[in-house]
């Protein structure tokens, strides 16, 4: 175990030597903090002699917490008894399992999955007679139990109707989930909280119990997770927690990046050890990475180094629009192909998703194996294959696969029997769905509103046919102001991003026809299919991914495209500037040694082409100086930094926010809180 030790670096080893007491490990992109985790758990068991039983490390995904129990079992290969490591909802799973009845429930319950919970969600929708989105809903309760909110609270705080129907639906939910002794994912912490919250007793027997715990990944934890680890340490404070604060990008789905800042706050007495070491990228890599993230504020502070050392600068890769910037690389990635280059070491990614077409289409034309991870292909997304199956019934109406996808998209109240009645009348009467319903009566059919509803389809559906052959161009505005795809879209909890892709598929179409005037719709469609259709590939294929996925990945050849003002960083309202920076500071820490970063003047941007300017990241990574780059100016002080003021003497500062030319501080002067201009205050 000396060995293993010793072979770590100094900051390493502190933190697998730290025994009792909080401990923040702030471990930098390729630090190498799974090693010092697992260490430090193999320390605490054969060097102290803490028994497996009495340790606790929680993980976010099974990969993570199968690949640290294989190197930990690696370390300490005889264990007594086998430690407890695992996901925080296997833990809460496990703790229910004998805890449950607690709150008067059997402790047989069964765990439903998303869609189980999705159809409950539908039923006592309909019986209320509430027209909401589904997933919009089933993602908002999912936020309420993640922050310990109620129903009932709900009612009392929701000021627009929207979200008052959601409490109302979300009360019966879990009535009649907790009635038929079901349990969702949420729940699996939620009752976890409320049983050790209610029942002292409980929770200072599961403290002791677990007297050592280890949290991975600690930046994207949320309210309720960081509750739940009060309480589990609440009689010893032997909490260590591993993350990065500058890789806290989750927190569109809840994580709260303020419970690693103000870890020393909430846990006193804390030890922070900060692994600044990077092992997996080149000097110059680093530098950039270090650089833009400087700009960030709300931060601890660290700077990364390389133990690589020098290597290629990063390089900037420069076109006039998104179908040469596909080509480009595409060239490029064949040229390191013909060098030996393994396709499994090169990877492109992206901040929108939206941007994977022309790559798509670029990779597919110059016959380059790709895959696409963490996502859907683009012209497998459902909004783009609703997209193009109206464009199939506009070419050829009698297309009834298609027409069935979208006789109700947007929604025309003609549901399922409907759909079915209508193909049974057309297959007795020897033609196409369109055609019946265009030719014959159907209130012998169908319902007087389903009929109302199908008449006015096809009216839609020969208004734009008739548009096509007066005018291309007119018809894709005419599409939208008849149909409402973008509409229908938008109010869904995803909406923004599949309004992005719509507006991709538009702006390509666009730009079919403006290359092709006399394009024809059918051609369009063949071309689409050629190109969406990537047979045979193998798992040697480059990796083409959006950064969010990317996270804890590395390759030796790494593009990013998209870095431009609006694309990336992402603006307007409810952009967190910070958060983006952080996404990009996650993106450039992905590259062992070969990294280009890549713009354009002009891009598609909501069905229009549009001259756009470079990324501010540009310049605040020192890659490019201009006028036209936005870059920010780099905070004096970082959370955590010691100053001094000249009446109320040594504090430490807590937040910085940019104010006039100078910046606003947050500081704790042992317990006396006051927020300075950075003018006032000098560095300790």
């Amino acid at each position: 175990m000396q060995e293993v030790i010793e072979a770590l670096n100094k900051a390493q080893q502190e933190a697998v030597r730290h025994i009792d007491g909080p401990l923040l490990i702030l471990a930098g992109a390729g630090s190498g903090k799974t090693k010092t985790l697992t260490t430090r758990l193999a320390y605490l068991i054969s060097e102290v002699g803490i028994d497996p039983l009495n340790t606790l490390t929680l993980t976010f995904t099974n990969k993570a917490a199968s690949e640290m129990r294989e190197r930990a079992s690696k370390l300490v290969p005889a264990y007594s008894s086998m430690p407890l490591l695992c996901t925080f909802h296997k833990f809460g799973l496990l703790f229910l399992k004998f805890n449950i009845e607690k709150l008067g429930r059997a402790n047989n319950f069964v765990i439903i999955d998303t869609d189980d919970r999705k159809r409950i969600l539908k039923r006592i929708a309909k019986e209320h007679s509430i027209d909401l989105n589904i997933a919009f809903v089933s993602s908002e309760i999912s936020k309420y139990k993640n922050t310990l909110l109620t129903a009932d609270e709900i009612l009392k705080k929701a000021e627009l109707p929207d979200y008052r129907k959601i409490a109302t639906i979300y009360k019966d939910y879990q009535a009649e989930i907790t009635e038929n002794n079901l349990v969702d994912f949420d729940d699996l912490l939620m009752l976890t909280y409320q049983i050790l919250e209610q029942d002292e007793v409980l929770r200072k027997e599961t403290s002791n119990r677990y007297q050592y715990i280890m949290v991975d990944e600690y930046q994207d934890t949320n309210e309720l997770q960081f509750k739940l680890l009060e309480l589990l340490s609440s009689e010893h404070n032997n909490l260590c927690v591993v993350g990065d604060d500058d890789q806290s990008i989750y927190g569109w789905r809840g994580a709260n990046i303020r419970n690693i800042l103000e870890f020393s706050e909430r846990f006193k007495g804390t030890k922070t050890v900060k692994l600044e070491t990077n092992y997996r990228s080149t000097s110059p890599i680093l530098k950039a990475a270090n650089e833009l993230i400087e700009h960030n504020s709300q931060r601890i502070g660290k700077k990364l180094t390389s133990f690589k050392g020098d290597g290629d600068s990063v390089k900037l890769f420069h076109s006039l629009d998104e179908s040469l910037e596909s080509k480009g690389i595409a060239r490029e990635i064949k040229v390191l192909l013909d060098r030996g280059v393994s396709s499994d070491e090169i990877a492109v990614l992206y901040r929108i998703n939206a941007l994977s077409r022309s790559l798509e289409e670029g990779f597919t034309k110059e016959g380059l194996p790709f895959k696409l991870l963490g996502g859907m292909r683009f012209y497998d997304r459902a909004e783009i294959k609703d997209m193009i199956s109206y464009f199939r019934v506009l070419s050829n109406p009698n297309d009834d696969f298609s027409i069935e996808r979208i006789i109700n998209k947007p929604k025309r109240a003609i549901g399922k029997v409907t759909v079915d009645k209508l193909k049974k009348a057309a297959f007795d009467n020897q033609c196409s769905i369109f055609k019946f319903i265009k030719e014959h009566d159907l209130g012998t059919v169908v319902s007087k509103k389903a009929a109302n509803s199908l008449k006015e389809f096809v009216q839609h559906i020969e208004l734009l046919q008739s548009e096509i052959h007066h005018s291309l161009h007119n018809f894709i505005e005419l599409f939208e102001d008849t149909i409402g795809m973008k509409k229908y879209y938008a109010a869904m909890v995803d909406g923004n991003e599949r309004v992005q892709n719509i507006d991709e598929f538009i702006g390509y179409f666009r730009e079919a026809i403006t290359n092709t005037p006399d394009l024809a719709l059918d051609v369009f469609l063949n071309d689409i299919s050629l190109q969406s259709d990537q047979d045979n590939i193998d798992e040697n294929a480059i990796t083409i991914m959006s950064i969010h996925a990317s996270k804890g990945l590395e390759f030796e050849h790494l593009y990013v495209i998209g870095l431009e003002e609006e694309f990336f960083p992402l603006l307007g309202d409810g952009c967190n500037m910070e958060e983006e920076r952080r996404l990009g500071y996650v993106a450039i820490t992905r590259a062992k040694s070969d990294l280009t970063l890549c713009y354009v003047d002009s891009r598609f941007y909501k069905g229009q082409r549009k001259r756009i300017d470079k990324s501010r990241f540009l310049g605040e990574a020192g890659l490019i100086q201009g006028e036209a780059l936005k870059i920010s100016k780099v905070a004096s002080y970082k959370i955590g930094d010691l100053v001094k003021h000249k009446i109320f003497g040594i504090g430490r500062v807590q937040a910085a926010n940019k104010s006039g030319q100078e910046y606003k501080l947050k500081i704790n002067f042992g317990g006396n809180k006051k927020e300075i201009l950075s003018s006032f205050v000098q560095s300790v």
